[in-house]
């Protein structure tokens, strides 16, 4: 994650990225101290998302070059085509695709859905697949089955909620995002909240540790070199110690949640004053995320604080 700046603010971000975000880019430096200890952990490939990470053409640049020097595989890099405005015959589009293809890249990731098409026109994504055609980069479009909705939404201009909702039903939001099999983490907490059924917070206490804090399956690296678990956005580890192995103690939230699971959390929590809502949650990892919301205001190393303010904006 090159960037938590983005020029969008989706409904289904799971890193809650956004234009209010800080406008930071990651540094050469930290590029390759990030690369070092990915090939320490004998991570072979990733790929480079944000935030934008087109934002920032010259960053992007280096840190694909330091993934090269490290001998890290880039897969593909995401990106919402908000540069790709010009049309399909656009120089400039053209000429980044060029740069990027000489530099070894082989593929982008392309997002279209009707969550960014709020943002942006969803003839941009199109016209940057053209672009790559032409070019031969390889790229796909992410979903690209939603094609199909976003045709009967004019491609040529950004679309308010009430106007997708007129074109593709009320219920595009819950269905979009039930398409993506997304994780309801992130901003889309609000989309749970929005379309899920509640439960007492004394129903939804689970005493069973939550490993997955700890898979490496489709983890995170932001640009401050902090682990991100896969689903689990907001918390937040040091990389380096991460491999070499954290001291107990150090981080009471994550460890409550990898020992006693959303149990031992809440715990921890009301100890400090936190009060479950009296309407309920709509999931475990929904109470979870509440309950992180509060102790990041306590300082704890592990929470973003800024990431769920962030969260809970912009819907």
């Amino acid at each position: 994650m090159v960037n938590y700046r983005c020029n969008a603010a989706c409904r289904h971000c799971l890193y809650a990225c956004s234009p209010s975000r800080h406008s930071g880019y990651i540094t050469q430096e930290k590029t390759e101290y990030i690369c070092d200890l990915l090939v320490k952990g004998r991570i072979g490939s990733v790929h480079i998302g944000g935030g934008e990470p087109f934002l920032d053409f010259e960053g992007l640049l280096t840190v694909i070059r330091c993934l090269v020097k490290a001998g890290i595989q880039l897969d593909y890099i995401e990106t919402n085509a908000f540069w790709a405005s010009k049309g399909p015959h656009d120089p400039v589009t053209s000429e980044h695709i060029h740069i990027l293809k000489n530099e070894g890249v082989e593929a982008l990731c392309i997002s279209i859905d009707p969550f960014h098409a709020e943002y942006i026109p969803w003839a941009y994504p199109i016209d940057l697949a053209q672009i790559c055609e032409k070019q031969g980069m390889g790229y796909f479009l992410w979903k690209e089955e939603c094609l199909k909705a976003l045709s009967r939404l004019d491609r040529n201009k950004r679309h308010a909620k009430k106007e997708i909702e007129a074109a593709l039903g009320g219920d595009y939001i819950a269905r979009t995002a039930a398409a993506y099999g997304i994780r309801l983490g992130g901003r889309a907490v609000n989309i749970e909240e929005e379309y899920g059924s509640y439960k007492s917070a004394a129903d939804l206490l689970d005493g069973s540790p939550c490993f997955a804090l700890l898979s490496t399956g489709h983890f995170h690296v932001d640009m401050d070199g902090y682990f991100i678990p896969p689903g689990c956005t907001g918390l937040r580890l040091p990389l380096d110690e991460v491999l070499a192995g954290t001291k107990n103690g150090n981080y009471p939230v994550f460890e409550s949640l990898f020992t006693g699971g959303i149990a031992a959390l809440w715990d921890l929590a009301a100890a400090q004053g936190f009060s479950a809502d009296k309407k309920g949650y709509p999931s475990k990892c929904n109470l979870c995320f509440h309950i992180r919301k509060f102790l990041a205001a306590k300082g704890y190393a592990e929470l973003d604080e800024d990431f769920y303010a962030e969260a809970l904006r912009y819907y």
